[in-house]
């Protein structure tokens, strides 16, 4: 697999990063979303086998390509399983030239400062290592910022930064998400915080390194077009974070440069019930959407 060109593709390419990691908390509403309820499955296994048929069945859809989705990021279980007959991190690039990034955090620790953290990751190495032979890009790990708390926003900034390091000294991308809750009264303020917060820590990065970032969509359009422009941001990409479909696409047009990578409103509207035609037109008018709204 070519580092170089999946970089390129990051860099350039003209499109958006579906978010395909539910994680063991998350399944059973993203489950209950498909129209799969907790009783049709007895065990955390079936659970899983459940998902992963809705990731590999979203995966090989005729649009789900790179024309118009540059990436997706996996669940860890999603990397160890086989899409198509192929292990998935090869399979998204190989088949259908999506880059393929892998969830590594686990969890979040419980809230103070008005923020939380990342629980902490004992086994990264060795998962970083097996990502790396499966091919995958880079990873991406969320923590949450709910107040316009400074000490808050320094601490999960800087967390995300130094695990970041650990990432980059693997040879992977990092995507760093500090994400800010959308209903939270001091969103702007928060956004403010958080924005001074990553630029000095990029602008200590060494020359040549480079990051991505995952963000909330911000209150004002145009916020993070300094980290956009930034020289050690390969892209700088948006989570729905709650918003519905059409509002997260109306808002996300309104900042340029950002480009989406959505979860929920990626999948809103599928069913496990509905029939491959039906499946694939509605997963083709989502990524039709989701990709203008990327392009703006």
């Amino acid at each position: 697999m070519s580092t170089a060109a999946m970089r390129a593709q990051m860099k350039t390419g003209k499109g958006f990063i579906a978010a395909l990691d539910q994680s063991g908390g998350s399944t059973p509403k993203a489950l209950r979303l498909y129209g799969i309820e907790e009783s049709a499955y007895g065990s955390e296994d079936e659970m899983f086998d459940l998902i992963h048929a809705m990731r590999a069945r979203i995966a090989q859809a005729p649009d789900f390509t790179g024309d118009k989705v540059i990436g997706a990021i996996l669940f860890e279980m999603t990397m160890d399983r086989d899409i198509g007959g192929k292990p998935s991190a090869a399979y998204l690039w190989e088949e259908r030239r999506v880059v393929p990034f892998l969830k590594v955090d686990k969890g979040l620790e419980a809230e103070e400062n008005g923020v939380q953290l990342m629980k902490p990751m004992p086994g990264l190495d060795e998962l970083l290592d097996r990502a790396v032979a499966q091919g995958v890009f880079g990873t991406k790990m969320r923590s949450v910022i709910s107040a316009a708390n400074k000490a808050g926003i320094d601490a999960i900034v800087a967390q995300q930064f130094e695990v970041g390091d650990q990432i980059l000294a693997k040879g992977l991308c990092p995507i760093l998400e500090p994400e800010v809750t959308i209903t939270i009264a001091d969103k702007a303020e928060a956004e403010d915080l958080l924005k001074t917060a990553i630029l000095k820590h990029l602008d200590a990065l060494p020359e040549g390194t480079e990051v991505m970032l995952k963000l909330s969509l911000p209150t004002k359009p145009g916020q993070y077009a300094e980290l956009i422009a930034h020289p050690k941001v390969l892209r700088v990409v948006a989570l729905s974070g709650g918003y519905g479909r059409d509002e997260a696409n109306d808002l996300l047009s309104k900042n340029e440069g950002m480009i989406a990578s959505f979860s929920r409103a990626l999948t809103e509207g599928l069913s496990a019930q509905q029939s491959n035609e039906d499946f694939n037109a509605t997963i083709g008018a989502a990524i039709d959407g989701i990709y203008r709204a990327s392009i703006t």
